[in-house]
């Protein structure tokens, strides 16, 4: 199973995940073939990436990633808490604690879990999914630091309700990156940070780190952050976990940010390290996050097309590829596998959208 955009479709790929849409009903059945016809209808929907079945995703096995097992587990569980929130009271918001305590207990399920990036994100649950998603990084992230149990459950409470001020701001943002903001839009889009600590600050039951992540994951070292630009160690560690995992998922998915590749983001995390994010912060994502996720398509130093089989959780820059095409385009008709963690003059030099 792989991940593939409509605009790929040859009309012979057989669905591997049904297709549901915003009210949970199913359009179409996993099995399906995916016929050309389709997709200006699934286009019109909003549906723009789905799960196949092909000659390529042959070996890909995505039911290990923790990313797609958290958002099948918990997504329809945040929207539903966040929607009667914003109409009822706090009480309905405490559920929240529940689904941190089941994120917590899924990663450490798996205590040698490489973050791999394997779900699709429709403009309908990006607010929910990238909720899920910081939390399940931040709590990796926090477990590797070494911060206590209660912390690490305070952390993951906070980064669920990061962007909970979002829930007030009234203009339709859902097309919008910060950068092509007039400067009236982007003080609207910043002020989610006052409207939801607002919301939050006089709950009893919200820890101090949950109200302060919420505060201030826009913050930078530097004091290039806001609402308050505070520098260095005037940031605590929960804000600091959280700003990593907050830019890394909102580049990967294009969340009010130009989109960016998986090992591309990576790359400029790890570039803004010691200046605007936290160097320790950074050196436990790095070893956390497959530069390459599983199913992704990628172009090998010695020009070979494969498709990423499986991780190498010590080493998430080399995983193990099973070649398709050769350096002069043929396709392959045997099965041949690369594990990169072997093949130490082979790299993969850029990945490939389909």
């Amino acid at each position: 199973m792989r991940i593939i955009s409509l605009d790929a479709i040859k009309g012979t790929e057989i669905l591997a995940k049904d297709i549901i849409n915003d009210s949970n009903s199913v359009l179409m059945l996993k099995g399906s073939v995916i016929k050309k016809e389709y997709v200006r209808r699934l286009k019109d929907l909003n549906i723009n990436y789905i799960y196949v079945d092909d000659e390529v995703a042959k070996g890909v096995d995505l039911s290990e990633s923790l990313e797609l097992q958290i958002k099948e587990q918990c997504q329809d569980i945040v929207k539903d808490i966040l929607l009667r929130y914003s109409f009822q009271t706090d009480n309905d918001l405490k559920e929240i604690k529940k689904v941190a305590d089941d994120v917590i207990y899924d990663v450490l399920n798996k205590p040698e879990v490489l973050y791999n990036l394997s779900s699709i994100r429709d403009k309908s649950e990006s607010t929910y999914s990238h909720s899920l998603n910081v939390c399940a990084l931040s709590v990796i992230l926090a477990l590797k630091l070494k911060l206590n149990k209660a912390k690490i459950k305070e952390i993951a409470i906070g980064s669920l309700l990061h962007d909970i001020g979002f829930t007030y701001i009234s203009m339709d943002y859902s097309q919008l990156t910060y950068e092509g903001c007039t400067e009236k839009q982007q003080r609207e889009l910043k002020k989610h940070i006052i409207y939801g600590f607002s919301a939050v600050e006089k709950m009893d039951w919200l820890s101090a780190t949950a109200k302060e992540i919420i505060l201030s994951h826009h913050e930078r070292l530097d004091g290039s952050g806001y609402p308050f630009h505070l520098k260095g160690d005037r940031i605590k560690i929960g804000s600091k976990i959280v700003a990593v995992c907050d830019d890394f998922d909102s580049r990967v998915y294009g969340n009010l940010t130009t989109k960016m590749k998986v090992h591309d983001a990576i790359d400029f995390i790890v570039g803004q390290a010691d200046l605007k994010y936290d160097i320790n912060v950074v050196k436990v994502f790095v070893d956390s996050v497959a530069a390459y996720p599983t199913g992704t398509i990628v172009i090998t130093s010695e020009n070979e097309t494969g498709i990423v089989l499986r991780q190498n959780v010590k080493c998430p820059t080399r995983p193990v590829i099973r070649i398709i095409k050769n350096n002069k385009g043929v396709t392959y008709k045997d099965w041949l596998e690369k594990d990169l963690t072997k093949e130490l003059t082979l790299f993969i030099t850029d990945t490939v959208i389909d």
